[in-house]
């Protein structure tokens, strides 16, 4: 256990030390985003009610943005233009889903998605958009709820899927209804990013709480689509939700730089059949490195019958434990540049 549980951390280390140089804020912002609408009168309304189309990039992408400015005043203390809000997190990695293709029709039935076609539409059939659904849809329906986003819980509602709507929810009260452990996790975050006595660890064990809830329904609900793709891509995707299982005990930061730097590492496309890391010619070694990692992550966690993650946890639960595993992989990180 020792010897699995000092690779983890070296691994941990090497990914968080092979990150790049610090960018420009307009450099990591997500794709297409300041043509994405930026508050609710950007959508069309109709009885009252703000509706948006979340299987529209744009659209969805918005729901971030409007977030992101309306919770701007409860982390301009901590650095200015909004960087060090750690709801960045999801934005970005919604930024990356799209760039990466991983938001288009896997079943190749339709053009929704592809380049070649709508390349702005967001497919009920991959499981990234379905996932990033429990991401987005309920962080921002918690966020109305909490009285955060300035309107009534009433005055605002998305688009349903062309499919499998009962695995979805459209307003506050059947968000509430449908996933009420989760919409709490969320309302627990929100209600202390309102609170003055709330420190940046504080902020960072709800958040990650309210993503490790969402995750875990959603990877529930949606297993069945990862049958759309390659194994190489359905493995990549369940080692990365399992990475991000060990990453939340560490209160990582998902501020705006860190996470844009940090998905650098991450693949650039879908992964097809006969792609092998450390061997993916298109890849950097950064990214193939990344892949070899998350596969042995997968491999120690199965191997140890999650008494590593156990562990982990544990140890996480430590302050002391946290900010020695933050200074090291900063240590590593100044070293490698």
């Amino acid at each position: 256990m020792a010897f699995s549980l000092s690779w983890a951390c070296v691994i941990f280390g090497c990914i968080f030390a092979s990150l790049a140089g610090t960018s420009s804020i307009s450099e990591a912002y997500p794709p297409l985003w300041k043509e994405s609408p930026g508050q609710f009168s950007d959508y069309n309304v109709e009885n009252g009610k703000y509706i948006i189309n979340v299987w529209h990039y744009p659209e969805r992408l918005g729901t971030y943005k409007i977030l992101l400015n309306k919770t701007a005043k409860y982390f301009e203390k901590y650095a200015p233009e909004n960087e060090q809000n750690i709801l960045w997190g999801l934005a970005v990695q919604h930024g990356w889903q799209y760039h990466t293709g991983r938001l288009a029709d896997p079943t190749q039935m339709t053009d929704c998605g592809h380049e070649s076609g709508d390349h702005l539409c967001i497919s009920v059939d991959s499981w990234s958009a379905d996932i990033n659904y429990y991401l987005s849809a309920m962080p921002f329906f918690a966020a109305v709820d909490s009285g955060i986003m300035g309107i009534s819980s009433d005055n605002v509602t998305v688009l349903p899927p062309s499919k499998d709507q009962m695995s979805f929810c459209y307003n506050v009260s059947s968000c509430h209804s449908s996933f009420p452990e989760v919409m709490k996790k969320w309302n627990e975050f929100y209600q202390h990013v309102k609170s003055n006595s709330s420190n940046c660890d504080d902020l960072l064990k709800y958040l990650w709480a309210a993503h490790v809830s969402s995750l875990e329904v959603a990877r529930k609900n949606f297993h069945n689509r990862l049958k759309y793709y390659s194994k190489q891509e359905a493995d990549f995707e369940r080692n990365w939700a399992l990475f991000v299982d060990y990453l939340a005990p560490s209160l990582f930061p998902t501020t705006l730089i860190r996470t844009h730097e940090f998905q650098k590492g991450l693949p650039t496309r879908v992964l097809v059949s006969g792609d092998r890391a450390p061997f993916i010619k298109d890849f950097t070694g950064f990214q193939n490195t990344i892949l070899l990692a998350l596969n042995f992550i997968q491999k120690m966690h199965e191997y140890t019958g999650t008494l590593s993650f156990a562990v982990w946890k544990t140890l996480m639960k430590l302050k002391i434990a946290r900010k020695l595993f933050v200074e090291i992989l900063e240590f590593i990180l100044h070293f490698f540049n």
